[in-house]
């Protein structure tokens, strides 16, 4: 171990100096949910890809209708159904003066029309008013209805959605460095690519290590405790954008770890550990794999540090593996672990998946507190507490040990109190990190 005392700014600029962005691959639409894209996507097919109509009713000449009222109505002939899906009007049939064509909403425009009446401007070629109108609409078409009369006047292009009106082909639709979430997925699909070149989620291991943990849902005994940590930080690493696994708890023996971990490696970007990273006599993390680095290669292996935070003073972080996967060692205690992950963790697995949004939102927010805070000197601390947007302020939760996991459940905020304070009275105003 390190007998250096790292800050918190320099460990985390070590992890983000070492981590690199994955690898591109090509994903379908589905899988690529989350991914950042690598290449700009260009439109090759225009979106719409044809004039069609936004509303039930009828394709008209503007001239027809000009005019139009429930007084006087245009009477036009409908000389056939446009439904959606469809080529539109049968053979060369085109509306020509005095007619009009029943359309369905995103059937094509038919030729010769420049309008769309909606079916509730109309009889519905019923001659019983606007509600038999879509009462019969809504059926199936079957062919001509006769006549229509249209009750109001429209403009050339009403209701029209136009061929391009969305996107033209070379328009540029996503650009590189996007988060494809389910907009972009739909506007993917919608221009016709079914797949997409990105950076792919990074597939994080999680494993807590110690004997006295059990697996929940069973039985306690004495001395034992169940395994928290492992199943917090595995949803968190989801959270994150990650693909997460989670490995049930190893024992405190260190042939036994370093095997898991070596087993974990073909199927992990980044592993992290939680538990045993202390000075105590079962600190296995340590003992297992304080001597894997290689050392033909400068640079590997796992550096055991002290930092100058609380809690999460002591961490481990470096490579492994003949890819050099990266390896997180964290604190056991819950608190610390959490709040270990969401300082260094969370912006190591954003580095991987490309992203450049690394860090949770940080916000200043004055401390609602009844007496001073104390904090130790030379240390950051990070309290838990619950933020009031409104308010602009933020309540501690809980007190200062690391341990106390009720608290962190309540809290959707750290507060930081920097190195150089060691009391912040009621009224002050610090750094506040929004955790959702």
């Amino acid at each position: 171990m390190s007998s250096t005392i790292w800050s918190v700014d320099e460990h985390l600029d070590d992890i983000l100096a070492t981590v690199r962005p994955l690898e591109p691959i090509e994903l379908q639409l589905p899988d690529a949910q989350g991914c950042v894209l690598v290449k700009d996507v260009v439109v090759e097919v225009a979106l719409p890809p044809f004039d069609n109509s936004s509303m039930d009713g009828y394709a008209v000449r503007i001239a027809d209708v000009e005019g139009a009222s429930e007084e006087f109505p245009a009477v036009l002939t409908v000389i056939g159904d446009v439904a959606a899906g469809s080529a539109g009007l049968d053979g060369d049939q085109v509306v020509g003066p005095g007619q009009a064509a029943r359309i369905m909403t995103g059937a094509p425009l038919p030729a010769g029309a420049e309008a769309v009446v909606p079916v509730e401007w109309t009889d519905g070629g019923t001659g019983e008013g606007p509600a038999a109108a879509m009462r019969a609409h809504s059926d199936a078409p079957e062919g001509a209805a006769g006549e229509v009369r249209v009750h109001r006047s429209v403009e050339a292009g009403a209701h029209v959605r136009e061929r391009g009106s969305d996107v033209k082909p070379g328009d540029l639709a996503l650009r590189a460095g996007s988060i494809v979430g389910p907009p972009q997925i739909g506007l993917l699909a919608a221009i016709g690519r079914s797949t997409v070149v990105v950076r792919p989620r990074p597939r994080v291991v999680v494993l807590s290590t110690g004997s006295e943990l059990v697996e929940p849902g069973e039985e306690l005994t004495g001395g034992r405790i169940y395994d928290s940590n492992s199943y917090a930080l595995t949803a968190a690493a989801r959270d994150a954008g990650a693909i997460a696994y989670r490995v049930g708890a190893v024992t405190d023996d260190a042939e036994t770890l370093r095997a898991t971990i070596e087993d974990q490696l073909i199927r992990a970007d980044i592993i992290v550990t939680t538990g045993g990273v202390s000075v105590g006599a079962y600190d296995v993390v340590k003992e297992a794999l304080s001597s894997v680095g290689d050392e033909d290669e400068p640079g590997s292996g796992i550096d055991f540090r002290k930092l100058a935070m609380q809690p999460g003073k002591p961490q481990g972080f470096g490579s492994i593996g003949p890819d050099h996967t990266p390896l997180l060692a964290l604190p056991g205690n819950p608190v610390s672990s959490y709040v270990s992950f969401e300082l260094f963790v969370r912006p190591a697995i954003r580095a991987l998946m490309g992203r450049t949004d690394l860090h949770r939102p940080t916000v200043r927010a004055v401390l609602n507190v009844d007496k001073a805070l104390t904090s130790p000197a030379g240390r950051r601390q990070f309290l838990r507490g619950t933020y009031d947007e409104e308010a602009g302020t933020v309540t501690p939760v809980g007190g200062s040990g690391s341990h106390l996991i009720a608290a962190l459940a309540q809290a959707d905020a750290l507060i930081v109190l920097p190195e150089d304070t060691t009391s912040a009275e009621p009224g002050t105003e610090t750094d506040v990190i929004l955790l959702r």
